[in-house]
């Protein structure tokens, strides 16, 4: 898992933190037992209980066991967090509920009665409203936080005017204090909000990062694909056919030969042979979409599978709209398929496809009356026909769903695919 990157950050102004309240307290402790008084007893005990409250509150989840919540940086519901100045509404004041929230408010409330008790027995007290300042502005949501920050103020400004009386300072260190504090809080939203940004641009270049990859995956495929075609038709392609015209050439050269029917048979293999490898070149290339439309390309496939005894029609229902380069070959490829299925074994008489653009999903249909497709070939396409097999490997490599109708007079092969999941 990456981390954050405000983690040192985090890190950093948590041990700051810790350190000055441990600072601020021992001056509390030490300028009672330095001054005397009647309540140096009093004092030191309440300074040591405050201060073991508030290293108290940052073990909470640990002893609790609640590990979800200590590893969430800054949730309300979680106290070892809330001694780091975020005062931010995106992170300590929306995950916190249940139990750990109950916890940690209860936490609150017991350091600020502990410190309300200090400021009664000595004005020493008011130092340790600054590391107050902070809890408060973590754990309470805006504009509670400010209110409980401004509340603290003037209650350490007449506490400690009641002790020593009205003056300057009496008034400006607390309001100082105050200031400095919501500025940190403040200056760690922005820094967080910007770190949250960076977080997501990360994701969404390391997201890019891997499309691209995957796309240029696909596009060596394809272009493997292309030579292996290439290659195909010069060599294998090409010697069935010499095969074939030297097998013709046989037959009509010597129409009397006590061979003949081995050589028609030979050279009628030859011919299947170069039928399947041109049908496996044609699999292999790449789908004819340059320069034109998904439609266009349809349109072609069509006006090549029409003939004197059997007529075909191409529909474009909906708005048509530009789909993934994917999608599109796939969409192609299957039409090429199914068309061919229907031109060398159907005996149809008519032909339709249509290609509909719903809202969500895009649709591909081929129809025609021919005598359909055997319930064998339904039920195990890959014993049968492997076109079928290819044509459902094609719909499920893009996430998509084909479905097949087949009766005598009627076989309806529809695909479909989300225009979402394309998208």
């Amino acid at each position: 898992m990456r981390s954050s990157p405000l983690t040192p950050v985090v890190t950093t102004l948590r041990l700051g933190l810790h350190v000055l309240v441990t600072v601020l307290a021992a001056v509390v402790a030490v300028r009672a037992l330095v001054s005397g008084g009647g309540h140096v007893a009093a004092v030191m005990a309440l300074t040591a209980v405050w201060l073991l409250v508030y290293f108290a509150g940052t073990e909470l989840p640990r002893r609790s066991g609640d590990r979800r919540a200590a590893g969430a940086r800054a949730s309300v519901g979680n106290p070892a967090d809330a001694v780091i100045p975020s005062g931010s509404s995106a992170t300590g004041r929306r995950a916190g509920s249940g139990d750990a929230a109950r916890q940690a408010l209860l936490w609150l409330a017991g350091l600020t009665v502990l410190w309300l008790a200090l400021l009664a027995l000595t004005p020493d007290a008011v130092y340790l409203a600054f590391g107050l300042f902070f809890v408060y502005l973590h754990l309470l949501p805006r504009p509670w936080d400010l209110t409980a920050v401004l509340l603290a103020t003037a209650v350490g400004v007449v506490g400690f005017a009641a002790h020593r009386g009205w003056s300057v300072g009496a008034v400006v260190g607390p309001v100082l204090g105050a200031l400095v504090a919501i500025g940190i809080g403040l200056g760690y939203q922005a820094l967080y909000r910007e770190a949250v940004e960076r977080e997501r641009l990360i994701d969404e270049l390391l997201s890019t990062r891997a499309v691209l990859a995957e796309q240029e995956r696909t596009a060596g495929k394809l272009a493997e694909r292309e030579r292996l075609a290439k290659e195909i038709h010069d060599t294998v392609a090409q010697g069935l056919s010499s095969i074939q015209l030297l097998l013709h050439a046989a037959e009509q050269a010597a129409p009397d030969h006590p061979a003949l029917d081995r050589i028609r048979l030979a050279r009628e293999t030859a011919a299947e042979d170069l039928a399947e490898t041109r049908r496996l070149i044609d699999e292999l290339s790449p789908a004819a979409l340059h320069g034109q439309s998904l439609a266009e390309a349809l349109a072609r496939i069509c006006e090549r599978a029409q003939s004197p005894s059997r007529s075909t029609q191409l529909l474009v229902e909906g708005e048509p709209e530009r789909l993934p380069m994917s999608v599109e070959a796939a969409l192609v490829r299957i039409a090429q398929s199914a068309v061919a299925n229907v031109v060398q074994h159907a005996e149809a008489e008519r032909m339709r496809v249509t290609l509909t653009y719903a809202d969500t999903d895009v649709h591909l249909d081929i129809v025609d009356d021919g005598i359909g497709i055997p319930r064998e070939v339904l039920r195990e396409p890959r014993a049968g026909a492997f076109g079928l097999a290819a044509m459902r490997s094609r719909v499920e490599q893009q996430g998509g769903a084909m479905t097949i109708e087949s009766e005598p007079g009627h076989t309806a092969v529809t695909v479909s695919f989300p225009l979402g999941a394309a998208a």
